[in-house]
């Protein structure tokens, strides 16, 4: 049977490439015919010259194992979505109930991310006679995961748009964009709508309206306690009492964005992302070194500070908010992150480092992990510059 399928797949294709190729009636839709084809066989492309590449790995791959990661979070953010939905208005929290509420909840967010965005991608590589980026297929799956679930849709198409072409289109598309398009996406949001990204009212969708409309409830979220509440010696005793213990945390079932709260899911991705060589250790290793060390320090030389969060114990830095899936998916972007060794480490520790100087400085963006990659995008290309410079410099010259 799959035989079978596999040679009418491939008959199909052959039989209509030559309506996509140069002179053919559909040559303006070629990238997207490839696109398609792709999706089902590896390109029969070999090299020209040396030196030759004998790897059957390609970008559209590539992405797949980056695909594969995120499924953990993707699977538990529908739950969780769910979970709070339903418990919200008190009904049957019975787990294929709840994963159906997720998935209506959640799969109209990831529908429109795709498809508009598909749109911008098809429309450029038609305009630019350049293949349709396989990058995409990542960008409009991360995108709506780092988003509230009571997000509008309208909202998702305008930020997946501003993220495709002003992020990476107008660079000239995949490959040289200096940031990261998914999260240009959503800082594109966050300061334009910030009613409907920030608050305690986003994070808790109620679906099945007589409008039909996704409603909110309050919700709070880890991060958005950021005052000591009478009766309470310490934070740390205020976020027990408010359900979010380190286990709490670490599980990650608790109200916010749709799928970056579970820091075990995001422990599962890297996991799959390092085993496979598709992101670099270095990176995660050093934003998790960068944030420990920086919220460390930070409770040393403050006993009394303004924001609690500042000699908070730095394993809830660490398990609160999105930190986690932003180190493991989102710095390690291989496009915006450096490429040399050194410069990993550097680039990781710097993005833990501003994580919680934003959380505990600034407390308008209590996430901070958004902003400290973004910005760190803006400087990755200089870190590779300096370390390239520093080896050069040490080489013995040629006389």
């Amino acid at each position: 049977m799959r035989k079978r399928v596999e040679t009418y797949l491939r008959g199909f294709f052959e039989r209509n490439s030559r309506y996509f190729s140069h002179g053919g009636r559909l040559y303006p839709l070629a990238s997207l015919f490839e696109a398609i084809e792709t999706i089902f066989f590896t390109p029969a492309i070999a090299a020209g010259k040396a030196p030759y590449v004998r790897d059957g790995v390609d970008l559209k791959r590539f992405m797949s194992i980056v695909l594969l990661a995120l499924v953990p979070p993707l699977i538990f953010g529908i739950y969780n979505t769910g979970y709070h939905s339903r418990l919200a208005i008190g009904s049957d929290l019975s787990f294929f109930s709840v994963v159906a509420t997720g998935l209506k909840i959640v799969m109209p967010l990831i529908i429109v991310s795709y498809g508009v965005g598909f749109f911008w991608e098809a429309l450029f590589s038609a305009i630019r006679k350049h293949p349709i980026s396989e990058g995409f297929l990542v960008t409009g799956l991360l995108f709506p995961m780092t988003l509230p679930p009571t997000v509008p849709l309208w909202q998702v198409a305008v930020g997946i748009s501003f993220g495709v072409v002003i992020g990476k289109e107008v660079f000239g598309g995949t490959g040289r964009n200096i940031f990261n398009p998914a999260l240009t996406a959503r800082a594109f949001l966050f300061f334009a709508y910030p009613a409907r990204m920030s608050g305690d009212s986003v994070w808790v969708a109620v679906s099945g309206a007589a409008s039909s409309a996704v409603s909110a409830v309050s919700g709070a979220t880890p991060l958005s306690i950021t005052t000591l509440a009478p009766g309470f010696k310490t934070f740390e005793s205020q976020l027990h009492q408010s359900g979010f213990s380190l286990t709490n945390l670490f599980f990650g079932l608790y109200p916010g964005c749709v799928a970056d709260s579970s820091a075990l899911c995001c422990l599962i991705g890297a996991l799959i992302l390092i085993i496979t060589g598709v992101a670099s250790y270095r990176i995660i290793l050093g934003g998790v070194a960068g944030l420990l060390v920086t919220s460390f320090g930070f409770g040393l030389i403050s006993q009394a500070p303004l924001n609690p969060w500042i000699n908070i114990n730095p394993l809830y830095h660490l398990l609160a908010g999105g930190f986690a899936f932003g180190i493991v998916y989102m710095a390690t972007d291989p496009v915006s992150a450096p490429g040399t060794t050194a410069s990993k480490w550097v680039y990781g520790f710097l993005i833990g480092l501003l994580t919680v100087m934003i959380r505990v400085i600034n407390p308008a963006f209590p996430e901070g992990v958004m902003l400290a990659i973004l910005f760190m995008n803006l400087f990755s290309p200089l870190f590779d510059v300096v370390e390239i410079r520093i080896r050069a410099g040490k080489r013995i010259p040629n006389v």
